[in-house]
């Protein structure tokens, strides 16, 4: 049962169920029973101004990654890619740094976003070992791969990616799935590696009382993790994604019976036909968790386009049961995304998420699109513009190519416009 003891909290309740355009009531009865999760770290819950609700009856969110690399660390680009996103509609941002000051980023980004905030402690404790203490990431100790956790959680992060069904059952169901692409996640890799190494079971598993310890404390939800994710379509829905997805269940309902909200994280690659069984699967599994899905990328070979791929299988993942898509960008599986990237990511997720707030019934939703057709029928292009998801790309198209002979159609069909009034129709073809 969660306790609602914070005043903070509950204001910050309050003011993500005006954002949802739903009753505090159905929030709470939503937090109780692990079907919502309402994400804000105690120490952030006035700071940010995009109220961050997740799961069943809420509106579909975006999440957007960010930050920096070994081979690429200026800090000011991602805090420039952070603002953006955030612009463009993002409703939560996740710091993913793994070179230069990981403590400095993190604390600036936390400082200054607006929307909820996630990371993943694993790569902290992985960058730390290696740059800082010299030596193998598969010699760290569980001590401090967890005090990565606390450390991240104590700084106000508000959701933590935690590899914690990754245990020494799943890992042989994987290696039994004889997978093309292996373990494609950068923090499930680390951990089953270390696990090997160490022949000892996973920290995030065994230690996970003390996680959920620091969590509540600070009601720092946690995103639990799909380190077995599929990351090629050969892949999807095999054992050892199942393995881990049954171990998350049961971590979920521990999370909930210590107070602590949690969401799990989903696909990956998934062919379009097999995504509303994942999502089916995991629903079933996890009682109604909120699903928090990568994509899921439908096709292998859209690279430069891996937006477009994930979008399509993000609509109908979240026309169908996810809650919360994290986006991709047209840099995916090739570099460090840039601005432009970030910005394209964002919008083509918005989509996704707004196409299945339409199929899940949102009025709110339909109110967006039923304006949207009106300003186009009456020629209001200013409006068409304002409504856009990127206005300034809306407006770049217009203006490329205005109309010569009547300003208030565009140069597609002039003359022959459908929308034309009936008079000039019957002008033009009697």
């Amino acid at each position: 049962m969660f306790e609602f003891k914070d005043q903070g909290f509950e204001n910050y309740i309050k003011r993500a169920a005006e954002y949802e355009a739903v009753s505090v009531e159905q929030l709470k009865t939503g937090i109780d029973s692990g079907e919502i999760v309402v994400v804000a770290n105690k120490l952030r819950q006035e700071q940010i101004t995009r109220p961050l609700a997740i799961g069943t009856g809420m509106s579909v969110k975006v999440n957007a990654n960010l930050g920096t690399s070994a081979d690429y660390n200026d800090f000011e680009e991602e805090l420039v890619k952070m603002q953006t996103a955030i612009d463009f509609g993002a409703d939560s941002i996740m710091d993913l740094s793994t070179g230069g000051d990981l403590n400095g980023i993190r604390a600036e980004i936390l400082k200054r976003s607006t929307v909820a905030v996630g990371s993943v402690p694993i790569y902290n404790a992985a960058v730390t070992a290696i740059d800082e203490k010299g030596k193998s990431l598969l010699k760290m100790t569980a001590t401090e791969m967890i005090d990565a956790v606390v450390k991240h959680v104590t700084d106000g992060i508000d959701y933590i990616t935690v590899h914690s069904g990754i245990t020494k059952s799943s890992l042989a169901a994987l290696e039994k799935s004889n997978r093309q692409m292996g373990i494609v996640s950068r923090g499930g890799s680390i951990i089953a590696k270390w696990m090997k190494y160490n022949n000892k079971e996973n920290p995030f598993h065994s230690e996970f009382d003390e996680i959920l310890k620091i969590s509540k404390e600070y009601n720092c939800t946690l995103s639990l993790g799909d380190g077995f994710r599929p990351g090629g379509i050969a892949d999807a829905t095999d054992r050892g994604q199942i393995a881990e997805l049954i171990a998350l269940g049961e971590l979920v309902e521990r999370s909930r019976d210590a107070g602590v909200q949690a969401m799990v994280e989903g696909p990956g690659h998934v062919p379009l036909h097999q995504v509303i069984q994942n999502m089916e699967i995991m629903k079933s599994v996890t009682k109604k968790a909120p699903f928090y899905i990568l994509g899921p990328l439908v096709t292998d070979i859209s690279p430069g386009y891996d937006h477009i791929a994930g979008a399509i299988g993000g609509a109908l993942a979240g026309m169908h049961g996810a809650d919360f898509l994290c986006y991709l960008t047209p840099a995916e599986h090739l570099a460090l995304p840039d601005v432009d990237d970030v910005r394209e990511g964002v919008i083509a997720s918005k989509i996704a998420a707004h196409a299945a707030d339409l199929a899940r019934g949102s009025k709110r939703a339909m109110a967006k699109d039923i304006a949207m057709s009106e300003a186009k029928k009456n020629f209001e292009w200013d409006k068409v513009q304002e409504l856009s998801l990127n206005p300034a790309k809306s407006k770049q198209y217009r203006d490329r190519r205005p109309p010569v002979e009547d300003e208030e159609k565009c140069t597609m069909c002039g003359k022959l416009c459908a929308m034309g009034e009936e008079d000039e129709l019957k002008e033009m073809y009697k």
